[in-house]
C-alpha cells in the first residue's frame, strides 16, 4: 500500500445520484450497450446480434397483434407440499421481486390475425424452473386452445425442473406432453421456440417435440450442463455443443430465428398450419 493517495479526476468520481443499470456489457463481443438503445433493439446487441435475456412480458408484446393478448390463470402460485425449508419464503420474496407468480405467463393472442395459446417461460424466477405451477399453466393453455381451436406456442428458458417440488415436478414432464397428444389428436399446430437456456426436464418434455421446433440463435439448449455431461462420459465435447447451431445440425430443431423476424416467421407457419 502507497503511503500517498491520489485524488481521483473529475471524471471518475462517483456520483451518489448516479443512475445504475444504464449499460450492459456484450458478453459476446464486449461492447457496451446503453439500456435504451438494447431496448430498442428488442435487447439483441446492435454490433454482433447476440440476443440477451428477454422477460415474458416483452417476448409477448413482440409477438401478439395489438391488443390481442388476454393472460390466463394469473393468480396460480406454488404451494410448499413438500415443506422444503425455506422455499416459501423463497416464493415470496420473488413474487415481490418480479411482480410474477411463477416463471411462465400463459394466455390467449392472436398472431398476423391467428388465434393461439401462448405460454412464455421467465428465467429471471427460480431460473425458470418448472414447478407444478408451471406444468399447470401450460396443461390448462393447451386444453383451452383445444376448446377454442387455437394453436400453441410455447417459448422455453428453463433450468429444468424445480427440486424443491421432487417427484411433483418431474410428473409436469408427462402431464404437459400428454396434453400436447390430445392438441395432436384435434389436428391443431404447436410451435416450440427455445430460447436461452432451454435445459433439464423442460428440454426432455415438452420443449423439443414442437410440429415445429425453432431456436434463437446461439441459446443454449440441453439436458445436462456440458461439465456434468464431460465427467459422466469421460470425452471431449464437440465445438459448439449444446448451442442452436449445433442442434440444427443434428436434427433436434427445425430452424434458428432471430428475434425480429420471429413474430413474422411465427405468423406464417399459424398461416400454413392451421385450417
Amino acid at each position: 500500500m502507497g503511503i500517498f493517495s491520489k485524488p481521483l479526476l473529475r471524471n471518475q468520481q462517483k456520483r451518489d445520484d448516479m443512475p445504475e443499470g444504464l449499460w450492459s456489457k456484450c458478453p459476446e463481443c464486449g461492447a457496451m450497450i446503453h439500456a435504451i438503445e438494447l431496448k430498442q433493439n428488442l435487447q439483441v446487441c446492435p454490433p454482433c446480434g447476440f440476443h440477451f435475456l428477454l422477460d415474458s412480458m416483452d417476448r409477448i408484446f413482440l409477438l401478439a397483434d395489438p391488443s390481442s393478448f388476454e393472460e390466463t390463470d394469473a393468480g396460480l402460485y406454488s404451494a410448499n407440499p413438500l415443506h422444503f425449508k425455506g422455499y416459501e419464503d423463497k416464493i415470496d420474496g420473488l413474487r415481490k421481486r418480479t411482480e410474477m407468480n411463477d416463471a411462465v405467463v400463459t394466455g390467449r393472442l392472436n398472431i398476423h390475425g391467428k388465434p393461439a395459446m401462448i405460454a412464455v417461460m421467465d428465467f429471471k424466477f427460480f431460473a425458470g424452473s418448472m414447478g407444478s405451477v408451471v406444468g399447470e399453466k401450460i396443461t390448462r393453455a393447451i386444453e383451452t386452445a383445444i376448446a377454442e381451436r387455437r394453436g400453441v406456442i410455447i417459448v422455453s428458458a428453463s433450468s429444468g425442473a424445480r427440486m424443491q417440488e421432487g417427484m411433483l415436478s418431474l410428473m409436469q414432464m408427462a402431464k404437459t406432453c400428454g396434453a400436447l397428444a390430445k392438441l395432436n389428436e384435434a389436428g391443431l399446430p404447436y410451435i416450440s421456440v427455445l430460447t436461452h437456456p432451454t435445459t433439464g426436464g423442460v428440454t426432455a418434455s415438452f420443449a423439443t417435440i414442437g410440429d415445429i421446433n425453432i431456436a434463437e440463435p446461439k441459446c443454449m439448449i440441453g439436458f445436462a450442463g456440458p461439465r456434468v455431461v464431460k465427467e459422466t462420459t469421460h470425452q471431449n465435447l464437440p465445438p459448439g455443443f449444446q448451442t442452436a447451431e449445433f442442434m440444427l445440425e443434428h436434427g433436434l430443431i427445425d430452424a434458428i430465428v432471430t428475434r425480429h423476424q420471429m413474430r413474422d416467421r411465427i405468423g406464417s407457419l399459424l398461416n400454413f398450419m392451421m385450417k
